[in-house]
């Protein structure tokens, strides 16, 4: 099964069992899996994309030198993702009192590579473009919510371990974002899931 696919933890459990046995080829999988994703999560932290670069490196150095452990990793979506947001921390360490604080109201998600296609969404250009266009008007945390899972995939549980916020909180973003499109979009009921697909995930 693809990892792309939306049930990837068994092959990726799979991946993490070569991984601890050595397999460059497994743990450079990993990587082209997660690695472009977690850039941009980066960049959305540090404001740099040649520093977010070098801290998703560092957690897949660290991940390697220590692959050993890696089949106790649970979750290892979520294991990335916070390692990253904790690289970054470190890496502001003179914000980070303030970033931990509020560690999501206010920093600027990037939406550069918003992977929605109109046949997958069934709607216009023109459309999409609108869409784009109300996603970047979001607060901040509610476009970081909506793009780690419309964007990467995530499920509601992992984003709210990632983010060290509750589920109920994701909820009442992602409910913000949906009504927000559809309005731009002209859509009467933004309750439904329609082509969005932003059901919930737990």
């Amino acid at each position: 099964m693809p990892l792309d696919e939306p049930n990837t933890q068994a092959p990726l459990r799979e991946l993490q069992i070569s991984v601890a046995r050595g397999d460059e080829t497994a743990f450079t999988q990993l990587y082209l899996h997660f690695g472009k994703k977690l850039i941009l999560f980066g960049v959305s932290l540090v404001r740099s994309r040649e520093i977010a670069e070098e801290l998703v490196e560092d957690v897949f150095v660290k991940l390697w030198a220590n692959r050993q452990n890696i089949t106790a990793i649970e979750n290892i979506r979520v294991y990335l993702y916070v390692a990253v947001k904790n690289k970054a921390l470190n890496k502001l360490s003179q914000k980070a009192t303030e970033l931990i604080a509020a560690p999501f109201d206010y920093l600027d998600t990037t939406l550069d590579e918003f992977a929605a296609s109109p046949y997958d969404l069934m709607i216009t250009s023109e459309m999409m473009e609108r869409m784009h266009q109300v996603i970047e008007t979001l607060p901040p945390r509610c476009k970081m919510i909506f793009k780690l899972i419309r964007e990467d995939g995530l499920k509601y549980k992992e984003v709210a371990e990632i983010l060290n916020i509750s589920i109920n909180t994701i909820d009442a973003q992602m409910a913000i974002a949906v009504r927000k499109i559809c309005q731009a979009l002209h859509i009467e009921k933004p309750g439904k899931p329609l082509t969005l697909r932003v059901d919930k995930k737990v």
